[in-house]
Order: structure tokens, then C-alpha cells, then sequence
């Protein structure tokens, strides 16, 4: 009996180790072919990395090569330089360096790009390259050679010593481990050295988009945790029984207040920021569960217009909606002398089952809001307008200030319409007739814009 059940067995245990061995050998080389992939995608990104870098230290050269009077050539030059220092930037992204600080050098490249694409969408001969940015380029020229050739060495390591990424990842991932890496070396030494730059003059410009709003910045007295506890109670209305308030970034120019308010008898919980200076509400979420849909986008819109003129956000004017699951976000700008403000922008968060706000996002509008001289227009409406597609269908049009590609505040003409089969809002700058900027509206923008 014993030897049939064997004899039937047997073969059957056979197959399934036989079938046991392919699956693992199969499973093995599928795991296998996806680590070749990956490693194939580390070394083409770094490769091109330093290819990239080299070229915008011959472009930087070849830039600055020619006479300073060749407008035409520094665009070009410029543009070139943006075009692979974004190039660059990407091949950074796909490499296995999100553990490793590389965040000097990776920043150096985005100020060179920002640079190079500030400096050339302007008007060269009007406003040629200055002195000060000759010598920038010189500077970056210098630094970019350092780097290329931090990065050659690199390369000449990996080939010589057939270095792979997948290790890098590995020896990332190890935490207590003292990488001791060829490559993860290597990126350091480049971070470091970038660090210990000179500070580079990139112009008001570029410096503009990485300055860190302070509490410099703003006006009013400094306040305190009491004082931010009294403004809670106000703005909800009622005295909580209990607000938590800790400062934030205690001591340095970044200082500002968090509050919580836990309501006891229905769990409901609040969140509020306030700056130290000024005691001025920056944002505030209330993490409520939100229902089923029962209001349409007017009735949100006419309730999110309600909470900003009851807790002090006058003059404001909704630009743009968004909506998502049971939730619909609104972007408001304020407005002086009928002229839309939009440095000056905030976001209300409306709860679509019964219109009640449930998050406010502040900080542009905070910061950015003061009384402005606000400039002349040059041109008049109708000389603006033939700036425009004459195929272009005015529906609306009225004054608006902007941050231009220069970071400047410019005064345009808003016209609103349709072109091509989708609408659009165009600026055209008051003084030059230039379009500024042009953004394609969504259905919801343009009920919420026209909604007046």
C-alpha cells in the first residue's frame, strides 16, 4: 500500500519542487532585469548630468565671448543657459539623492536658471545686461568650471571602477552606516564647496523669489499668547473653554503663533496661525467630517464672501474656484479704487454640505497688503485692445496689478473672453501694450469671476 501511495506521490512531489525551482529562477531574473533598468536610468541621469553642467559652463563662456553691445547673442545665450540648467535640475530629481544633502548645489543651479530666464525674457535693448550682471556671469562661469570638473572626476570614477547606483541607494537607506561611498563622497564634496561660495549678486529680481517673509515685514505691536487667545475668541464668537497656543520659531525673524481649540461636547477641532507681529490671522482649518454635497457654487461663493467681511477681509473680489470631493476652494484678491490687487490673494475652503468655511489660507495676502500709489495708465482701453487675437471675444475687461516675469508690480488691463474654443484672461501692460501674462479659465473661474 505504502509503495503505490509512493509510487503515486512521488512524481507529484517531483513536479511541484521542479515547479518550485522555476518559479524562484523566474522570479529571480524579473527582479534582476528590474534592478539592470534601474541602474541603467541612475547612470544615463548622472552621465547626462555632467554632460549638461559642461555645456552650461561653454555656454556661460560663450556668452560672455561676445561684444556687450550683442543683444540678440545674450538672449540666446541666455536662453541656452536656462534650457540646461533645467535640464540639469531634472537629471538631479532622477537620481537616489532625496537622503544625501545636495540642497546648496541644487539650489546654485535653480538661481541659475531663474537668472538666465529673468534676464532674457526682457527687453535687451532696451534694458541691456548691467555691469553688475557682466560680473555675475563671470562669477557663474567661474563656479560652473568647479563644479563641471567636481563632477568629471566624479564620472571618471564610475567608469574606471565600474561603480554602480544601486549601491548608493543601499548605502542611503542605511542609516547608521558611515557611507563610505565613492559617489555619496563625491556629491558632498560638490555641496560643500557650493556652500562655501560668495555671496552672488542675482539681482532684485531673482532675490525676490527666495526672500523669506519676516515679521519685518509686517506693521503693529508684538503680541503674546494671551493676546492670540483673546483674537481666537473672537474670531470664533464664543469664549472656548480651552486654547492652546504655542509660539513657533521662537526668537528669530520666523516667529509666529499656532492655536487649537477642541470643542468637549462635540469633538470639533480648530486650527489657527497668527504672526507675532500684528497678531494677524494667516491661516485656519477646522478638520470637521464634511457631508454629502447639498449647495451649488453661488450659494459657497456668497458664504465664503460672508466669513472674510465678517472677520475684517474687506474689498474682496473671487478670481477662481476649485472643487474637490465635498469641498470647494476659492481665491479672492482685494481691490483698491476698483482695481483688483492680486499680490493681495487669499483662499477660502467652503464645506459644500452646508456653506460653512472651513479653512482659510492668508499668508499672500497678509503680507503683501498695504495702501499703494497705484500708477496711471498710459494707454487707454481701446489702444490696449488691439494688443489682443482680433479673433479674441471681449466678455469683460477692468484694471488689475500683477507681478510681472520680472517680479515687479505692473499695472494691466484685465480682459476676459473667449478664443480658440476656451477662455482666457489676458493682461496688457497699461504703459507699453505688452501682454503681461495669459491664463485659460476653467468653467468654475469663469462662473466665479463673472458672479459680481
Amino acid at each position: 500500500m505504502y509503495k503505490r501511495l509512493s509510487a503515486v506521490l512521488f512524481p507529484i512531489m517531483t513536479l511541484f519542487l521542479i515547479g518550485s525551482v522555476y518559479w524562484g529562477y523566474q522570479e529571480h531574473q524579473e527582479k534582476n532585469s528590474i534592478l539592470i533598468k534601474a541602474e541603467n536610468q541612475y547612470q544615463r541621469a548622472f552621465h547626462d548630468l555632467t554632460y549638461h553642467v559642461e555645456q552650461l559652463h561653454q555656454q556661460l563662456g560663450n556668452t560672455l565671448a561676445v561684444n556687450s553691445t550683442s543683444q540678440s547673442y545674450h538672449r540666446k545665450g541666455l536662453v541656452n543657459v536656462w534650457r540646461l540648467t533645467s535640464e540639469a535640475q531634472n537629471e538631479i530629481n532622477q537620481l537616489p539623492l532625496t537622503m544625501l544633502p545636495f540642497n546648496e548645489a541644487e539650489d546654485f543651479l535653480s538661481r541659475i536658471a531663474n537668472f538666465a530666464y529673468k534676464t532674457s525674457v526682457r527687453d535687451l535693448s532696451k534694458q541691456p545686461l548691467s555691469e553688475d550682471e557682466f560680473k555675475t556671469l563671470k562669477t557663474l562661469y567661474a563656479k560652473s568650471e568647479d563644479i563641471s570638473k567636481d563632477l568629471s572626476t566624479m564620472q571618471e570614477k564610475v567608469l574606471s571602477d565600474h561603480l554602480r547606483w544601486m549601491d548608493v541607494e543601499v548605502a542611503l537607506a542605511k542609516q547608521n552606516s558611515p557611507n563610505d561611498n565613492t559617489i555619496i563622497d563625491g556629491f558632498k564634496t560638490v555641496d560643500k564647496k557650493v556652500s562655501e561660495y560668495p555671496e552672488i549678486n542675482w539681482g532684485p529680481s531673482v532675490a525676490s523669489m527666495y526672500q523669506k517673509r519676516s515679521i519685518s515685514m509686517l506693521s503693529g505691536k508684538m503680541v503674546t499668547a494671551d493676546d492670540v487667545k483673546k483674537h481666537v475668541t473672537e474670531f470664533l464668537g464664543t469664549q472656548p473653554s480651552q486654547i492652546r497656543v504655542v509660539e513657533n520659531g521662537k526668537g528669530t525673524e520666523y516667529s509666529s503663533y499656532s492655536a487649537s481649540v477642541t470643542d468637549p461636547k462635540s469633538g470639533k477641532k480648530l486650527q489657527m496661525d497668527y504672526t507675532q507681529r500684528g497678531g494677524k490671522l494667516i491661516w485656519f482649518m477646522d478638520s470637521r467630517d464634511i457631508g454629502e454635497k447639498k449647495i451649488d457654487q453661488n450659494k459657497a461663493q456668497a458664504a465664503a464672501e460672508k466669513f472674510l467681511d465678517e472677520h475684517g477681509f474687506k474689498d474682496m473680489r473671487a478670481v477662481s474656484y476649485n472643487m474637490f470631493e465635498n469641498t470647494g476652494a476659492f481665491t479672492f484678491v482685494s481691490t483698491q479704487n476698483g482695481v483688483l490687487i492680486y499680490p493681495e490673494k487669499l483662499t477660502v475652503k467652503v464645506a459644500l454640505d452646508n456653506g460653512e468655511a472651513v479653512g482659510l489660507q492668508a499668508n499672500d495676502y497678509v503680507y503683501e497688503h498695504h495702501k499703494r500709489s497705484l500708477p496711471t495708465a498710459k494707454l487707454s482701453k481701446a489702444e490696449a485692445r488691439k494688443a489682443l487675437n482680433p479673433e479674441f471675444k471681449l466678455a469683460n475687461d477692468q484694471m488689475a496689478l500683477i507681478l510681472n516675469e520680472m517680479g515687479e508690480e505692473t499695472l494691466c488691463y484685465e480682459f476676459t473672453g473667449r478664443v480658440n474654443g476656451s477662455d482666457y484672461r489676458i493682461y496688457i501692460n497699461s504703459e507699453t501694450g505688452v501682454e503681461e501674462a495669459i491664463e485659460e479659465l476653467s468653467p468654475l473661474d469663469k462662473q466665479t469671476s463673472s458672479a459680481k
